[in-house]
């Protein structure tokens, strides 16, 4: 049956070789694309769409604050709010292109040749890309506070955080500028969204208020002008409107925004600690707060007096005790009980022939179940009667000299729960009371 099969072909043109090189194709057996080259500051291409955003925001504020809202404000606060507010626009200008300008790079970076491409991470050969403060990729000694930006493609001193807004690190080098940044740009909105909401609230309490300027006199009351004063241009009221409702909620998003970063960074401020600490810091307690959690979902709690247990070692410890303890006491006990047995039995042993020796010659009769209220004393039943209690009040008396002769000290102590100690009755002694209780009256 098997010759009768066709010959399998074998071919290996047929056959999906392993690639060597990467294609165009989507195919999962691509080589790891070369690392990108590193970036000199903020203004490398491409720039992000967060720098985008903040750019056109910043561009917005500054038309519609300078060219529609201020305007409107009487005199002397137009004044007093363009040398305000143009101060800290300008001083936010500034800080921002000085904060994307510099190169916060290690100087031993900065010092080699950007143009160059950097090797590709091999997580084979190194664990970390710095290694006992020598970069791998830059192949330069940085410093402890030093960290690869991944982003960048380069090693930052004192870094803090690779900020996408700026499209740049934040590291020693710019830090200040960049808090600046922060500081002046939340004053800046902050004064905008006030002056809004002036306008907003005249404009429906007392709208010649916002009139007062001198263009304003060869218009209509419902006209109202914006660019004042080098270019008036006519707007509606609610034109007006509009743009101060939009405006406002754009503010006060970036408002709420550039509250929580500047607290932020007061926050890590005032605890000595970089962005990027305060970051590994709060992982670690994550992950240790998740495995206390995971370890009190599989275990009762401690705090329920229904599930509440010992630790593993309270328990080892108060069990080898407890195992001690137990031991020595059954061990004394054990001792003490074979010695008193063996007393005992030596003694009963003893007692027994006695009697059997000096009642050797009487008549067994006399030792039935029978009555023996007719004997009369001085016959042999009396002796036999008398030798009968004899026989009992010598083993009483055998068990008193035992008792007498094992001392307090030998007899083993129990503790109870009310730390009183409570001498442990033998056995004999209960089972002498037993005997005692049990024999059959003497015939008198």
């Amino acid at each position: 049956m098997l010759l009768n099969r066709a010959p399998v072909e074998m071919s290996c043109c047929t056959r999906h070789l392993r690639r060597t090189a990467p294609t165009h194709a989507g195919s999962h057996n691509e080589l790891v694309p070369p690392a990108p080259q590193p970036q000199r500051n903020g203004w490398s291409l491409p720039p992000t769409t967060m720098q985008l955003v903040a750019w056109f925001t910043y561009a917005y504020f500054t038309i519609v604050g300078f060219g529609i809202f201020i305007p409107l404000l009487p005199s002397p606060w137009n004044s007093v709010s363009f040398g305000v507010v143009g101060a800290a626009f300008f001083l936010h200008l500034v800080t921002h292109i000085a904060s994307v300008s510099v190169d916060p790079a290690h100087p031993n970076v900065r010092a080699k040749n950007y143009s160059s491409a950097l090797p590709t991470f091999d997580k084979g050969k190194h664990k970390h890309v710095i290694e006992n403060d020598y970069c791998t990729l830059c192949e330069v000694e940085v410093g402890p506070k030093a960290k690869h930006c991944r982003t960048c493609n380069k090693c930052i001193a004192d870094f803090d955080h690779h900020c996408k807004w700026l499209n740049t690190c934040i590291g020693g080098r710019n830090y200040w500028v960049f808090f600046v940044t922060v500081v002046t740009a939340t004053a800046g909105v902050f004064l905008l969204i006030l002056i809004i909401l002036f306008i907003f609230i005249e404009h429906f309490v007392n709208p010649a208020t916002l009139r007062t300027a001198p263009q304003f006199e060869s218009v209509q009351n419902s006209t109202w002008l914006v660019f004042l004063p080098l270019a008036p241009v006519q707007s509606s009221s609610s034109g007006l409107l509009g743009v101060a409702g939009f405006t406002l909620l754009l503010g006060l998003f970036s408002l709420a925004l550039l509250v929580h970063l500047l607290g932020f960074h007061i926050y890590i401020l005032f605890n000595k600690v970089s962005t990027y600490e305060h970051l590994q810091r709060k992982t670690k307690r994550q992950v240790q707060s998740s495995g206390k959690a995971e370890a009190g979902f599989k275990q009762p709690s401690p705090d329920s007096e229904d599930t509440r247990k010992e630790t593993p070692s309270e328990t080892s410890v108060e069990c080898e005790l407890t195992m001690q303890i137990e031991t020595s006491r059954s061990k004394l006990e054990y001792t003490d009980e074979r010695q008193l047995a063996s007393r005992l039995s030596d003694a009963i042993c003893a007692e027994m022939k006695r009697i059997k020796s000096s009642a050797s010659g009487v008549d067994h009769s006399y030792y039935s179940t029978g009555s023996s209220t007719h004997v009369m004393p001085g016959t042999v039943g009396a002796t036999t009667s008398d030798e009968s209690l004899s026989w009992t009040d010598s083993f009483r008396a055998a068990i008193r000299q035992l008792k007498s002769e094992t001392s307090v000290e030998d007899t083993p102590v129990h503790q109870n729960p009310l730390s009183s100690s409570v001498m442990i009755t033998t056995v004999e002694d209960h089972q002498l009371s037993v005997d005692t209780q049990s024999d059959p009256p003497l015939s008198q």
